[in-house]
C-alpha cells in the first residue's frame, strides 16, 4: 500500500495529508492538519507575494513536510494554486520551497486544481451525480460539473482574502462593500455559468474552508469536528441566514466563535457571500459538504 504525504498550498492556508491508498483508490486517512498563513496577502493589490507572508508559508510547509517523512510518507506532492500563479515573484516562492524540502512545488493551473478538488471530493459519493463539485478559495474558486469524472470546470478569481482586500475597509462591513462583493461575485459565477452549466447538476458539493465553517456554525459545534462536519447538509436559508449574522458582526466578535478557525473570521463573510448568490443563482437548495477536496485529490494523483 502506498503512503502518500500531500501539501496543498492556498492563498490563506497550508494543508497537510497523510494518507495510504487503496489499491481500489480508497484514501485512508493518517494525519489530515492545516494553518492559515495568508501568503496571497496583498497579491490582488500588488502582484507580488510579501515577504512575510512567503517566510511565514515556507516555514509551515517545511514542518508538514518533516511531519510526512516521520510518518513514513512514500511518495509526496507540494502544490501550490491561486496566489502563486498570479504572483510576479513566484519563482522566489518556489525556490525558497526547494531549499526548505528539497522538493519542487507544482503550481495547479485553475484547470488542475478544479480537476483534482473534483477528484478528491466526489472519490466516496456513490450516489447523486451529475455533481456540481465548488471550491472556494481564498485568491479563487473553482466549479466542475461531472458524474465519474469531471466534464466541464472553470475557476474564476473571487475568493475570500481576494474579494475581502478589494472592498473591505470598515468593520463590520458597509453595506456598500457588501454590494461590491456581491456585484464582483456574481460577475464571475455569471460567466462561469456560460461554461460549467451548472444547471445540469444534481448535487451541489462544496469543499473549502469558507464552507466548512459554515456547516459547523450551523451545526453549533464547539470546535472543528470532521465526522459532523463530513457530508452534512447545509440548507440555502441557513447559509443566508449565517451570512447575515457574520456580515453584522465585527472580526472580534466572529474570532470568538466556537467554530470559527483562528484566522478566517476576517475573511469568511466575503466566501459566504460567493456561496449564497451560487446557490441562489443556479437553484440549489442545500449543498452537501465535502472534506474530501484537492488534498485528496492530489493523494489519488500519486496513487
Amino acid at each position: 500500500m502506498t503512503r502518500a504525504g500531500v501539501i496543498d498550498v492556498g492563498t490563506n492556508s497550508v494543508r497537510v495529508l497523510v494518507a495510504d491508498l487503496s489499491p481500489g483508490g480508497r484514501v485512508v486517512t493518517v494525519v489530515r492538519d492545516l494553518v492559515i498563513t495568508r501568503l496571497g496577502e496583498g497579491v490582488d493589490r500588488g502582484g507580488s507575494l510579501g515577504a512575510e507572508p512567503i517566510r511565514r508559508t515556507v516555514a509551515a510547509i517545511a514542518a508538514y513536510w518533516e511531519r510526512c517523512r516521520a510518518l513514513g510518507a512514500d511518495r509526496a506532492r507540494i502544490a501550490a494554486t491561486s496566489a502563486v500563479r498570479d504572483a510576479a515573484n513566484r519563482q522566489e516562492f518556489l525556490s525558497a520551497v526547494h531549499a526548505a524540502t528539497g522538493l519542487a512545488c507544482d503550481v495547479l493551473s485553475g484547470d488542475e486544481e478544479a480537476r483534482l478538488g473534483f477528484l478528491g471530493a466526489t472519490s466516496e459519493l456513490g450516489e447523486g451525480a451529475p455533481f456540481l463539485v465548488v471550491d472556494i478559495g481564498g485568491g479563487s474558486t473553482e466549479l466542475v460539473r461531472g458524474s465519474r469524472d469531471a466534464e466541464r470546470w472553470i475557476s474564476v478569481d473571487v475568493g475570500s482574502v481576494r474579494l475581502t482586500e478589494r472592498h473591505v475597509r470598515t468593520d463590520p462591513p458597509a453595506g456598500d462593500e457588501l454590494a461590491a462583493i456581491a456585484r464582483d461575485a456574481d460577475a464571475a459565477l455569471e460567466a462561469a455559468e456560460q461554461v460549467v452549466d451548472p444547471r445540469g447538476a444534481r448535487t451541489l458539493v462544496g469543499l473549502a474552508g469558507t464552507i466548512t465553517t459554515v456547516a459547523a456554525v450551523a451545526l453549533g459545534l464547539d470546535g472543528y469536528v470532521r465526522e459532523r462536519i463530513h457530508h452534512a447538509r447545509l440548507a440555502r436559508r441557513e447559509v443566508s441566514e449565517i451570512l447575515g449574522r457574520l456580515a453584522a458582526m465585527t472580526v472580534a466578535e466572529r474570532r470568538a466563535l466556537p467554530a470559527m478557525p483562528p484566522g478566517r473570521e476576517d475573511v469568511i463573510v466575503a466566501g459566504v457571500v460567493v456561496l449564497d448568490l451560487l446557490m441562489e443563482r443556479f437553484g440549489f437548495d442545500s449543498c452537501l459538504v465535502s472534506e474530501a477536496d484537492i488534498l485528496d485529490g492530489l493523494a489519488l494523483s500519486l496513487g
